[in-house]
C-alpha cells in the first residue's frame, strides 16, 4: 500500500459505511416486501431477517408473533453442537475426537458390540454413528423406552462408525447426556449460563428423557427471535454484538466442514449444520420438522430465522424448498 494510499483510506471508510447503510435501508423495503407476499406459505409463524447485525425486516403471520415460543424441533441440535463446542474450549470434554464409550460405560449394553468403543464425539455430531437410527420411524418406540440412553446405544449397527449418515435425534441426545454427565448440571441450566452474554437467546420448554436429561436435538421451545439471535452469534463468528466470545471461532469452522451427506435430499452436513447452495449462495443452516429454519449467508452478512407449524411435514411435500425459494427470493433483493 502506498502513502498516498493509506492517508486516503480513512476518508473513505466513512463513505462506504454510509453507503452500507443507505443499502440496507432499500433491502429493508424489499425484503418487507417480500415477507407481506410470504403470507401465502399457510404453515409459516414467522420470520426475522438481520443484515449486518441488526434486524431488517420481521412478520408473523395467522396471529403468530417472531416474539412467540415455538417449538424448534431439530434445529435444536445446532444449539447442542454450539454446547459441545463450548464445553471443549472449558475442557469438560477432549474435543471430537475423544472417544464416547468411557464416558457412558454404564449405559452400554451388557454384552455391547465392539464397534461403540469407536464412535467419537465427533461422530454422533455428523450422524455418523454407524448405529441404527432412533428418527423417523424409530422415534416413537424409542421414546417410549424406559432409559432413551441405553435404548440409543443398543441400537444395531448399519454401517460402521465413521460411515455413511445416518440421521438420528438418539445421536444428539447421547450428546446431551454426555454434557450432563461431564458437567454435573442440566442442559438447560448449561445453555442459561453459557448463552447468557448474547441479548435475545432464550430457551423455554425442553422436553426430559425419563431420567432427567433434557432432549437433545428436539422439543425445545424457542422464539424466531431467538433463533435469529443464535444464527447471528455463529454469523459473528462466536461472538455477541458487544464483542464477548461465547463459541470460538475454531469450533465454527470445524461445524461447518462438510463431513457427510444426506441420503434423502443430497444436502452436506457438518457437525449440526446442514450446508447447501440457495440463490448463488453457500448457505449454513439449521432445520427442524415442519419448517423451523436458520439460515446463515456468510458472504452477505445475512442472517434468517423463520418458524412454522410443527405439526405438518415440511420435506415431502415441497414446503421445505418453498422456504430454501423465500430465502433465494431475499437474497436476489441484498446482492
Amino acid at each position: 500500500m502506498t502513502r498516498r494510499t493509506a492517508l486516503t483510506l480513512p476518508l473513505l471508510l466513512p463513505l462506504a459505511t454510509a453507503a452500507r447503510s443507505q443499502d440496507n435501508e432499500a433491502n429493508a423495503e424489499a425484503v418487507a416486501a417480500i415477507l407481506e407476499r410470504a403470507e401465502v406459505l399457510e404453515p409459516l409463524k414467522a420470520v426475522v431477517v438481520c443484515r449486518d447485525g441488526r434486524i431488517i425486516a420481521e412478520r408473523g403471520y395467522r396471529g403468530h408473533a417472531p416474539g412467540d415460543p415455538t417449538n424448534i424441533k431439530s434445529a435444536s441440535k445446532s444449539v447442542v453442537s454450539a454446547m459441545v463446542g463450548i464445553a471443549i474450549d472449558k475442557g469438560l470434554l477432549e474435543g471430537a475426537d475423544q472417544k464416547i464409550a468411557p464416558l457412558l460405560r454404564a449405559e452400554l449394553p451388557a454384552e455391547p458390540d465392539p464397534r461403540l468403543e469407536q464412535i467419537t464425539i465427533g461422530n454422533l455430531l455428523s450422524m455418523q454413528a454407524g448405529l441404527g437410527r432412533t428418527s423417523g420411524p424409530n422415534y416413537g418406540r424409542w421414546v417410549a423406552s424406559s432409559n432413551w440412553v441405553r435404548a440409543a446405544l443398543a441400537m444395531p449397527f448399519e454401517d460402521e462408525p465413521g460411515g455413511r449418515m445416518l440421521y438420528s435425534t438418539g445421536s444428539t441426545h447421547l450428546l446431551s447426556a454426555i454434557l450432563t454427565r461431564v458437567s454435573g448440571q442440566t442442559m438447560l441450566a448449561l445453555a442459561r449460563d453459557w448463552f447468557d452474554p448474547l441479548e435475545g437467546f432464550a430457551i423455554g420448554g425442553w422436553e426430559r428423557d425419563p431420567q432427567g436429561i433434557y432432549l437433545g436435538g428436539n422439543q425445545m421451545a424457542m422464539s424466531t427471535r431467538s433463533l435469529a439471535a443464535f444464527a447471528e452469534l455463529y454469523r459473528n463468528g462466536g461472538r455477541t454484538p458487544d464483542g464477548t466470545r461465547i463459541v470460538s471461532a475454531g469450533w465454527i469452522e470445524q461445524s461447518w466442514q462438510p463431513r457427510t451427506r444426506s441420503p434423502f435430499n443430497g444436502y452436506r452436513y457438518g457437525y449440526g449444520w446442514f450446508l447447501h447452495e440457495i440463490g448463488g449462495q453457500e448457505v449454513r443452516f439449521a432445520w427442524g420438522h415442519g419448517g423451523q429454519m436458520a439460515y446463515i449467508v456468510p458472504a452477505l452478512s445475512l442472517t434468517l430465522a423463520m418458524t412454522s407449524d410443527e405439526t405438518r411435514r415440511s420435506a415431502e411435500n415441497g414446503y421445505r424448498n418453498r422456504l430454501n425459494d423465500l430465502l433465494a427470493e431475499i437474497i436476489g433483493v441484498v446482492v
